[in-house]
C-alpha cells in the first residue's frame, strides 16, 4: 500500500474524481466532463487540473491509470479506483461535513450527490448527520456569545453572522429533502 505523501482535503474535488471512479473506470476527459456536468457549480476546475488531481491520486496510490489504444487515436489511460482509494472515499462518505458555509456548500452537497446514488437511506442519514453537526455548532457559537464582553461589538456581530448562516443552513437542509423526496 502506498504511503499517503500528500494530504488531501475534505475541501477538495479529488474525493468527487474518487467517487466517480467508485462507479466505473473512466478517463481523464470523460472524469472532466463528469464532474461539470453534475457538480459544475460545485467545483470549479479546469481539465489540466482534473489531470493533475488524477496524477497525484495515482502517485498515491488511490488510483491505478492503464493505457489502451484506440484505432486512429491517441492512446488513452484509463482510470480505476483501487481499494485504498475506495476506502479513503468511504471514509469521506461517512466523515461529517463541518459547520462552515463554504464546507456544507462544497463538501456536503458532494457527499450528498453520491449518497443519492446510493439510495434514500443513505440520503437521508447524511442529511440527518449534518442537521445534528449544525445544531451543536449553533449551541457552541450561542455559548461564545453569551460569554462575549459588551464592549466586544465586532466578535460578536461575527458570532451573529455565523449563527444566522448556520440556521439559513437547516432551512436549506429541509428544502433538501423536499427537493430529493420529490425526485
Amino acid at each position: 500500500m502506498a504511503k499517503h505523501s500528500t494530504y488531501i482535503g475534505a475541501l477538495s474535488p479529488e474525493y468527487a474524481l474518487l467517487g466517480f471512479l467508485e462507479l466505473e473506470p473512466a478517463h481523464g476527459y470523460e472524469l472532466h466532463r463528469r464532474l461539470q456536468f453534475h457538480l459544475g457549480q460545485v467545483w470549479h476546475i479546469s481539465q489540466s487540473q482534473c489531470y493533475n488531481i488524477l496524477k497525484r491520486l495515482e502517485a498515491q496510490g488511490d488510483i491505478i491509470g492503464e493505457l489502451h489504444e484506440q484505432h486512429r487515436l491517441p492512446d488513452r489511460r484509463i482510470f480505476h479506483i483501487t481499494e485504498q482509494g475506495r476506502s479513503r472515499f468511504e471514509a469521506w462518505l461517512a466523515a461529517p461535513t463541518g459547520c462552515s458555509v463554504r464546507a456544507i456548500r462544497v463538501e456536503f452537497i458532494t457527499r450528498l450527490y453520491f449518497a443519492r446514488l446510493r439510495g434514500p437511506a443513505e440520503t437521508e442519514r447524511l442529511i440527518q448527520s449534518q442537521v445534528e453537526t449544525i445544531c451543536r455548532g449553533l449551541e457552541r457559537l450561542q455559548s461564545a456569545r453569551q460569554s462575549l464582553a459588551p464592549e466586544q461589538t465586532f466578535n460578536r456581530l461575527g458570532v451573529e453572522f455565523r449563527l444566522q448562516q448556520l440556521r439559513a443552513a437547516l432551512d436549506w437542509l429541509q428544502n433538501c429533502v423536499k427537493t430529493l423526496q420529490g425526485d
